[in-house]
């Protein structure tokens, strides 16, 4: 997924095929569908064989009863139609429903299943875009586009036999007019494609906008930016609408173009006819049955073409959503596994590593980077930003893998093991504590979905965030806010490590987990982080160094190496780069 602005190539309908396998599990409304299409077709196709009997056996003998049972077969025609109309549109409708639901869950299955690096360079605004609005356009074409367009196809063949069928002549003559009518759809198609695809992408601009600027409001308000912000969304927007009116104005002139090549094209074809009539070489009631089959002809054309720039929207939209099928992780579970030691011990090593970033790939994150853990080992990782300390935690849980060297847990390369194998032996607390929509409970079961009720008041205790949660109103139960709007930074940090209690895995990582927190609040927290350490390697990243003093080992970080480790003592003892931040923060 790309954020420049490059012009794209022309997409093909073909892209339309994608939808096949969310369609074939639902045979069985897609036949029925096409029962009740030919049947309605059918039934409609009749109407004309009635009024020419009307013309033929009523007008021309003056027949009252032949009129009775003209209209009267008219009436049963109706009930069939109706019928027919109604469980085509049932089919239809529910048919594109179950598909769209089944392309949007596999669709969200499959993003939330690629790796970091996807996310790191995809925007979730455009994601959401084809999450939403780009199955919503294909959506439209399942429920109503392919049925107005299969429908009047077989209208046009049919109408179109039963011309030649009624009077081959003046049918011959209206088939001469048919390139005429096609070269237009084709020509100008083409534009429409072009435009339905970058009007889709203007659309994601504008939700990758909003969803980054809503997400950070009060960022946005503290630096009084809601006119710029909003003036950027509003610039977005137009460019959409700019977009999308070259897309509406070319359709609406192609639709033009066809109705009154067809149309006009008939009218001569017909004034042919009625020159037939008065010479008494064709009855009125041909040329009345023809008329109506010609224009339920023109009306299937016209259908056609208004349908099929909804057809090249639709062909942009699912090839923006083939894009993110076709994405595949780069950090995937072996073939075949290796399993870790039972139970886990939590021994790391690293060997000689060295990574960088996808999106920067000349900046080395670590750099012949070697440290062994040993089981139930406290070790924290300090040093100046950008030295690499994140980039630890990263690669411990495998959202990268380093360039070389390697990694080993108990043993076991990491990529030797399965993903969830792997993550479900570590338990996080990010220094950004994620909240999500839902209840106190809720969150805190995040770090254990099957967790009961009282082990996650008691994780809940254990992180001093159980006295808060109760005095909320419902209690565990009530809802937090989005991003857990409705806590405090320190509230939210509580809740991260209440989840890493409930986990309750071998290796623990803490990323600044008190950084949120007051004095008060620290201490208890210290204490809670220390029951929580035994018996648990632990790694902890700290820029305050007051916090990581009883740490069994501190290493220090800078640029992507280890400059030094020891304890709080032999380093200050020592002298170097953590005597100098010691000597920042203390004297402070």
């Amino acid at each position: 997924m790309s954020d420049t602005a490059a012009p794209r190539p022309a997409r093909r309908v073909g892209a339309l095929r994608q939808l096949w396998p969310f369609l074939r599990p639902h045979r069985a409304l897609a036949l029925g569908w096409l029962v009740f299409l030919a049947l309605s077709s059918a039934t409609t196709l009749v109407l004309p064989i009635a009024i020419r009997h009307m013309f033929d056996q009523g007008f021309q003998h003056s027949s009252m009863a032949a009129i009775d049972a003209t209209f009267l077969g008219l009436f049963g025609i109706a009930l069939v139609l109706a019928f027919a109309t109604a469980a085509r549109y049932f089919c239809i409708t529910l048919l594109g429903e179950r598909a769209l639901a089944a392309m949007r869950t596999q669709l969200y299955a499959h993003v939330i299943r690629l790796d970091v690096g996807f996310f790191e360079r995809s925007r979730v605004g455009e994601l959401i875009s084809r999450l939403g609005t780009d199955t919503e356009v294909v959506q439209a074409l399942i429920g109503s586009g392919i049925s107005v367009a299969l429908r009047s196809a077989v209208m046009l063949l049919g109408a179109s036999v039963m011309m030649v069928w009624t009077s081959p002549r003046l049918a011959g003559l209206t088939a001469l007019v048919i390139p005429v009518v096609i070269l237009p759809i084709i020509a100008v198609g083409r534009r429409v494609q072009r435009l339905s695809r970058d009007s889709q992408d203007r659309l994601a601009d504008a939700a990758a906008i909003a969803n980054e600027t809503l997400n950070a409001a009060p960022a946005v308000k503290a630096y009084a930016r809601e006119g710029i912000e909003s003036g950027r969304y509003g610039d977005a927007i137009a460019r959409a609408l700019s977009t999308a009116r070259q897309r509406i104005g070319t359709r609406a002139l192609l639709t033009a173009a066809v109705i009154v090549l067809f149309f006009g094209a008939i009218a001569l074809v017909l004034w042919v006819g009625a020159r037939e009539v008065l010479e008494n070489t064709l009855d009125p009631g041909v040329l009345a049955q023809f008329v109506i089959y010609a224009i339920f002809a023109g009306g299937s054309v016209a259908g056609l073409s208004e349908v099929w720039g909804d057809v090249l929207r639709a062909a942009g939209a699912m090839e923006r959503i083939g894009e993110l099928f076709t994405e595949l992780p780069e950090i995937t579970s072996p073939a075949q596994p290796q399993a870790l030691p039972t139970p886990v011990r939590g021994a790391l090593r690293f060997e000689h590593v060295a990574f960088h970033y996808p999106t920067r790939p000349d900046a080395p994150a670590l750099h012949d980077f070697s440290l062994e853990v040993k089981p139930g080992e406290t070790v924290a990782l300090v040093g100046p930003s950008g030295a690499g300390k994140s980039t630890v935690f990263a690669l411990l849980l495998r959202f990268y893998d380093p360039q070389s060297g390697r990694i080993s847990l108990d043993g076991v390369d990491l990529r030797a093991q399965t993903l969830p194998s792997l993550r479900g032996a570590i338990a996080l607390v990010p220094q950004e504590t994620v909240i999500f929509s839902g209840s106190a409970a809720d969150n805190i079961r995040f770090g254990r979905q099957d967790a009961g009720d009282a082990e996650v008041r008691e994780a809940a205790r254990l992180a001093e965030a159980h006295e808060f949660i109760s005095a909320l109103q419902n209690g565990y139960e009530a809802e937090l806010g989005e991003r857990g709007a409705r806590l405090s930074g320190g509230q939210r940090q509580r809740i991260a490590i209440a989840r890493a209690i409930l986990r309750d895995a071998p290796l623990l990582l803490l990323d600044e987990a008190t950084s949120a927190l007051d004095a008060q609040s620290e201490a208890a927290i210290q204490q809670a982080l220390e029951r929580l350490e035994k018996g648990r390697t632990t790694l902890v990243i700290a820029h305050r160094l007051a916090t990581v003093l009883r740490a069994d080992r501190i290493v220090v970080m800078d640029g992507g190496r280890i400059v030094a480790q020891g304890t709080h003592e032999s380093l200050l003892a020592e002298g170097g780069l953590y005597a100098k931040l010691a000597r920042l923060q203390f004297a402070a």
